[in-house]
């Protein structure tokens, strides 16, 4: 039950609320003109119709939409890992090679870190591997470039490759930091705003960056180390591209 008082001479509306409704009933007390009340009155009767829901019609929609997409991503990741050690392959030459076998340790060390975890692969966690692994490209081209500006200088293959990666690792480091801070704000911005998508994008990029930092540190210096000791040429510009 609703009742209105009413001040029929003063034109001025004002509301206030008394107290709490705990009985079920209540008294809206203010201001208002016969045609106010009336208004107000018509919106708390009918501003929620008693209509009820019926269902016209549903649909099932099965989860081959989305193992589709995913597929699909998969299979583009899979050709732009290939282009890409192809073209390291091409470009570097022996370096080259060097980079692609530990892009292919890269791959296989960053599947058993998701699967450890573990890690559910989306379409956003999957653009995240896939920009990682330009990241862990990156550092070998570092590297590579460095390894060949000392080998024009006409610095043995030993010196340069020292050389080389102590010129190469600032900027490595710098840019791999800059990545993972990057992560952490899109991280907290998932979880704060809700953005799950965000989410699972930095939380795959993170992984595959610290990955990426372990290969190049590890793996692409082991690699590096053993064609200095047993690589015997000296024609550099056949086999290192200069």
């Amino acid at each position: 039950m609703l009742s209105l008082q009413l001040d029929d001479y003063c034109v001025k509306r004002s509301e206030w609320i008394n107290g709490a409704i705990t009985s079920g009933t209540g008294v809206i007390s203010g201001r208002f003109t016969v045609e106010e009340a009336n208004h107000l009155a018509v919106q708390l009767r009918y501003g929620s119709l008693p209509i009820p829901l019926r269902v016209v019609s549903s649909q099932g929609i099965g989860p081959t939409l989305g193992q589709d997409s995913l597929n699909k991503s998969l299979v583009a990741g899979v050709i732009g890992l290939s282009i890409v050690m192809l073209y390291m392959a091409l470009y570097y030459r022996l370096p080259g090679i060097i980079a692609d076998m530990a892009l292919i340790c890269y791959a296989l060390f960053t599947f058993a870190l998701f699967r450890l975890i573990p890690v559910t692969l989306t379409l956003p966690g999957i653009a995240g591997f896939v920009l990682s692994i330009g990241m862990a490209v990156d550092a070998n081209v570092l590297i590579f470039e460095r390894l060949k500006e000392e080998l024009r200088s006409g610095k043995t293959l030993r010196q340069s490759i020292d050389l080389g990666w102590r010129r190469a690792w600032p900027s490595i480091r710098d840019s791999n930091i800059a990545t993972l801070i990057t992560c952490g704000i899109l991280f907290w911005f998932g979880s704060t705003y809700g953005a799950t998508i965000v989410k699972g994008f930095s939380i795959t990029l993170f992984l595959g960056v610290i990955v990426s930092l372990f290969i190049a540190i590890v793996v692409t210096r082991a690699f590096i180390d053993l064609v200095a000791t047993y690589f015997k040429s000296k024609d550099y510009a056949k086999w290192f591209g200069i």
